[in-house]
């Protein structure tokens, strides 16, 4: 079992210790015993521990920086939702496929931002623009905020904040199990708790650092008890040798796991394994032994945002993927709503 995430090292940006949050983090690490550092800004971070780039990269994922979120506009979001909303940056797992990888560069530490009321603020005027439809704000687009939440308690603030709103709704999703402060949070059900989810063959070999499946399904159940709706993204969806009994497993084993009245509301989100090509290069150094297949001729060039290629199943195999994933969910979950296959 994967135990909760405590940092090895601590930096302090400047204004942090303006909030109250950021006092509150810094005497929780002083008490816990672990290194705190001042810095002059998250990027001038330098000189991390470790005798060459792959243990930095590894101490890296286990820095914390306690930091302030200038920029108030955010990022849209789609297709899970309207706008990301930046409560946390950076994860704390080690999947050799995540996007983080080249996204983060080579600051691959988490950064937690503690002036929480301004971007909850930010959050309430993007629903009053859009009053009287209903906003939808994701919470994990660059980080895996559960894996943090139990230190910092962010993620609960947030989640009873949209439980308060008229026109608001939160997501996110998570492979961590560490689940338990978050049930007793007034969400009034505007928070939709999503899972990762995948065939146990990529879990074990491209997931390390996150809880195992099982852990996963048994945490989802738990949120389940506690009213929240329920939603599970399989992603990335990878195609391995015996792939569709993997995933078959994997669809059985949920419905056998949760309780009937999960299974009314519950969403599904299916994403295809991609990766660009200097992704690729970052996985390789990170990860050199990897057995995650990233080779360009087995697979389709497609434009992705901003002008940046990437590399996506050819057509026939992802006609494949929707229907072997589509009819497991529509048989064992016909209740659900596949949100999107993308």
């Amino acid at each position: 079992m994967v135990k909760p995430f405590v940092p090895q090292l601590v930096y302090v940006e400047p204004n942090a210790l303006d909030y109250p949050l950021g006092k509150q983090l810094v005497h929780k690490f002083e008490q816990m015993g672990v290194e705190i550092r001042q810095t002059t800004s998250h990027n001038q971070i330098r000189n991390l521990p470790g005798e060459n780039d792959f243990q930095r990269y590894r101490i890296a994922k286990s820095t914390l920086v306690l930091g302030v979120r200038k920029t108030l506009k955010f990022d849209t979001s789609k297709p899970s939702a309207e706008y990301a909303i930046p409560l946390v940056t950076g994860c704390m797992g080690h999947c050799h496929y995540c996007y983080l990888q080249t996204t983060m560069g080579s600051k691959p530490y988490i950064r937690t931002y503690v002036n929480v009321e301004d971007i909850l603020e930010a959050a309430d005027k993007y629903m009053l623009e859009r009053a009287p439809q209903p906003t939808r704000f994701e919470a994990s687009c660059t980080s895996d905020i559960v894996g943090v939440d139990h230190l910092t308690h962010t993620l609960k603030k947030t989640i009873e904040h949209f439980g308060q709103s008229e026109h608001g709704q939160l997501r996110f999703v998570t492979k961590f199990a560490h689940v338990d402060h978050l049930l007793d949070a007034k969400h009034n059900g505007r928070t939709r708790f999503r899972f990762s989810i995948n065939a146990d063959y990529i879990i074990k070999n491209f997931e390390p650092g996150t809880s195992r499946l099982q852990e996963r399904i048994e945490a989802s159940a738990k949120v389940a008890g506690a009213g929240y709706p329920l939603g599970f993204i399989i992603a990335p969806i990878y195609l391995h040798e015996g792939w569709k009994e993997g995933y078959t497993e994997l669809i059985q084993n949920l419905e056998s796991s949760l309780p009937a009245s999960a299974k009314n509301n519950v969403t599904f989100e299916m994403i295809q394994h991609r990766f660009t090509k200097p992704a690729k290069r970052v996985i390789q150094q990170n990860y050199p032994m990897t057995k995650l297949e990233l080779e360009e001729s087995k697979r389709k060039w497609k434009w992705g945002r901003y002008g940046i290629g990437k590399y996506v199943y050819t057509d026939t195999e992802q006609e494949e993927i929707k229907d072997t994933l589509g009819s497991l969910i529509n048989t064992y979950f016909p209740q659900a709503k596949i949100e999107y296959f993308t």
